[in-house]
């Protein structure tokens, strides 16, 4: 009898091993099918990892969310899995798909600020990508505790410092986080600046205001340096700097949206910005400058040029006197022939027509 029973518990044994190498081998170390199409797959806070686990299978991405809730549990992952939005695959296996839901690595996708655009500009393209709202994006852009948090005292909002480049964020990034990591990246690129050099004794914040402005007045990117030497030279002669986007900005301030034309109105409206009524720099930048424009800034052409007139291809006339400038100007923008087909509408409907 007890021969019979030490047997039985024999078999009982052999065939549980049996069980567990085959559940392993078919379930554990095999992929639930062969196919390698992207299933995006979101882990949301207060789901039990079993929770996860049908999900998955309901998915697809494993054969059996039961052995995979315990294959997790045996190997001290299942308390592991991090909230985030995962890119998986059916031909994954199960440790390389639990390796993914511990990474806490969330997909990344690319958010592009160009060069010269300002807080209102960045936050409509915010919004339009789908990352966040556009007002919510403005309130902490100017918020007086997370400017002073990120910069100290000085600045009233962060317009200048949200360095213009392209950021990977992920779904779970918040409106705050991508701004503090785009005044970091601003604080890393002016030490590189810094340490190039530079001229004139302009404080930090006043060097980020004029970038800002050669920066939205550069249509040719190699013009910079001395579209810089004409606003040091009337700096330096007590003279208007009358650059027409402090205009726009300067009504964006006031009504918190973008403006698009200037009237004639508009160029004697007294706004804080208005560089055609306000001498010297404006208060603060007029828009978020790239490393190019920092450098700019400090490091103008030497020059006698006072003025300059759009050519009406991104490229500047520039002159040494008024005499000089008015003739540019009746030759490069009164001229209607001179504007014909180029102006940025014209552009865009040629743009549009061959596309």
């Amino acid at each position: 009898m007890k021969r019979i029973v030490s047997i039985s518990i024999f078999l009982v044994f052999f065939a549980t091993v049996g069980a567990s190498v085959f559940i392993w081998k078919y379930y554990i170390n095999q992929a639930a099918s062969d196919s390698d199409q992207e299933v995006i797959f979101e882990v949301i806070a207060g789901k039990t990892f079993h929770q996860v686990a049908k999900e998955l299978e309901q998915k697809q991405i494993v054969r059996n969310a039961q052995i995979f809730s315990l294959f997790a549990r045996t190997i001290g992952q299942a308390n592991k899995i991090k909230i985030g939005e995962y890119a998986l695959k059916g031909n994954m296996l199960p440790k390389d798909i639990l390796g993914i839901l511990t990474s806490g690595k969330s997909i990344r996708r690319p958010f592009t600020v160009a060069e010269g655009l300002n807080i209102f500009e960045i936050a409509e393209a915010y919004d339009k990508a789908g990352f966040g709202n556009a007002e919510i994006f403005l309130q902490a852009a100017q918020d007086p505790s997370l400017v002073k948090y990120l910069l100290g005292d000085g600045p009233e909002t962060l317009e200048g410092y949200l360095f213009p480049e392209t950021y990977q964020i992920t779904k779970f990034t918040t409106t705050r986080e991508l701004i503090t990591q785009m005044v970091k990246n601003f604080d890393a690129k002016f030490i590189q600046v810094q340490k190039i050099g530079g001229q004139g004794n302009l404080t930090k914040h006043q060097v980020v205001t004029l970038a800002s402005i050669i920066e939205k007045e550069t249509g040719a990117p190699e013009e910079r340096p001395l579209i810089s030497s004409v606003f040091h030279n009337r700096l330096r002669k007590g003279m208007l700097l009358q650059t027409d986007p402090t205009i726009l900005y300067g009504i964006a301030d006031e009504t918190k949206k973008l403006a698009v034309n200037i009237t004639k109105a508009d160029i004697l409206r007294r706004t804080r910005y208005n560089t055609y009524v306000v001498k010297g720099l404006p208060p603060g930048p007029i828009s978020n400058p790239g490393k190019a424009a920092l450098i700019a800034a400090l490091n103008p052409i030497e020059s006698d040029f006072l003025f300059f007139v759009s050519h009406n291809d991104g490229t500047h006339a520039f002159s040494q006197d008024l005499k000089k400038h008015n003739a540019a100007v009746k030759k490069f923008q009164l001229d209607r022939n001179a504007r014909e087909g180029k102006s940025w509408r014209d552009l865009n409907k040629k743009l549009n027509k061959d596309k």
